[in-house]
């Protein structure tokens, strides 16, 4: 479904943030993006959705494909009406409009507006916890309520391709194996390919089925998600798991990547 083929990026006209950048998400599929803070994944999901400009970034080589077409250059809300709907890292919902409201916003680009109330019911059945707060201001959510209403203002596109930027992020474990539950759902019953970006590699990896580990703006590491959790330099960097078991958070820190991964 989505290509990238040696995507480059560059930032302010001087930064090279991705290098050569190429992955795969098969339609259907969960496909995870691993890798450490700043190792191009948030650069990664805006090249594909058409959030570079706002930040000043660009695509300056490769070709980002979409259903067989290229989408390099189209302004977001095109990519948006083509099935592509990013959750952006820290949720950004609209918090001066209720939970109701800012779930209507998710489907302003669709034309099909008949088929919005149903929708909108679909998604309440998802997250209950939303039903009940319809008419709350959204700025008054717990995290875990704003990361509901993310995904389920993300729904409300009706999209092809979900691009998932953090949704663990800053939330209780008990919230986070809800939200993931929820993930795995809505790829099962809705049938949404979804590329995950992800900190926490343990979970990640629970539910994709493949996965990519970045380095540096490049992937050095690919493999189905059950062989990645196996892999030693995965458990040991990003699961801190070593050979005689679990490490310290500064262990990991300093773990030096294999030779290969750097070649």
């Amino acid at each position: 479904m989505l290509e990238l083929n040696s995507v480059e990026v560059l930032y302010d006209d001087v930064i090279l943030v991705l290098r050569g950048l190429s992955l795969e998400v098969p339609e259907g599929h969960i496909v995870a993006l691993l890798g450490s803070n700043g190792a191009g994944k948030t650069t990664t999901l805006k090249a594909i959705s058409g959030l570079l400009k706002v930040e000043d970034g660009e695509v300056t080589d490769g070709s980002i494909r979409f259903d067989g077409h290229e989408i390099h250059g189209l302004p977001a809300d095109r990519i948006v009406r083509r099935g592509i709907f990013q959750v952006v890292e820290g949720r950004h919902v609209f918090e001066h409009l209720t939970v109701h409201e800012n779930l209507l916003a998710g489907a302003h680009t669709r034309r099909d507006r008949g088929g919005v109330p149903a929708d909108l019911e679909r998604v309440y059945g998802y997250f209950p916890r939303l039903a009940e707060r319809k008419r709350q201001w959204a700025g008054y959510l717990s995290g875990g309520e704003q990361q509901m209403l993310a995904l389920g203002r993300a729904l409300m596109a009706r999209p092809r391709l979900m691009l998932l930027d953090e949704p663990s992020l800053g939330l209780a474990p008990i919230l986070v194996q809800e939200i993931f539950g929820i993930i795995r759902r809505i790829n099962e019953e809705e049938g949404t390919t979804i590329l995950l970006v992800e900190q926490n590699a343990r979970l990640a990896l629970s539910v994709a089925d493949f996965g990519y580990v970045m380095e540096s703006g490049r992937v050095v590491l690919e493999g189905p998600a059950e062989e990645l959790g196996k892999n030693e330099d995965v458990r040991e960097f990003y699961l801190g798991l070593s050979e005689i078991g679990r490490r310290s958070y500064r262990d990991v820190k300093h773990y030096r990547r294999r030779k290969r991964w750097l070649s």
